[in-house]
């Protein structure tokens, strides 16, 4: 299965990107799609509107639009440890979406934490 993304600015990195594609996935960054800079509103409406799935390390500030508005196409959210150790790498991030994909649970209006779908 091929997931739409939105890969948010604070978690752009070209390998990533590469990575989400050779995996099957439909990737845009916000760089891309002329969104660099703009308010978190403004990219959850622009996942909203393009259906895509959007992928951001910036969780409190797409959790609180969430808890505003949970209507939209789903929000992976990738959260970093006071323990660096236990921080999801690329391949980790690759792991978590498709061990997602394969429990087949709806993503359309979730916030869901990556960190807990990396075993």
């Amino acid at each position: 299965m091929s997931l739409a993304l939105l890969i948010d600015e604070d978690t752009l990195a070209k390998v990533l990107v590469k990575m989400l594609k050779k995996a099957g996935h439909d990737v845009l960054t916000v760089n891309e799609v002329g969104l660099s800079g703009e308010p978190d509103e403004v990219i959850l409406n622009y996942a909203r509107k393009n259906n895509r799935i959007l992928l951001t390390h910036n969780c409190q500030d797409f959790e609180a639009l969430h808890l505003e508005n949970s209507v939209h196409p789903g929000i992976f959210a990738i959260y970093e440890n006071q323990d660096h150790r236990k921080d999801l790498n690329r391949k980790d991030i690759i792991k978590a979406i498709n061990n997602l994909e394969s429990a087949s649970i709806p993503l359309a209006d979730q916030f869901i934490s990556l960190n807990h779908w990396n075993y």
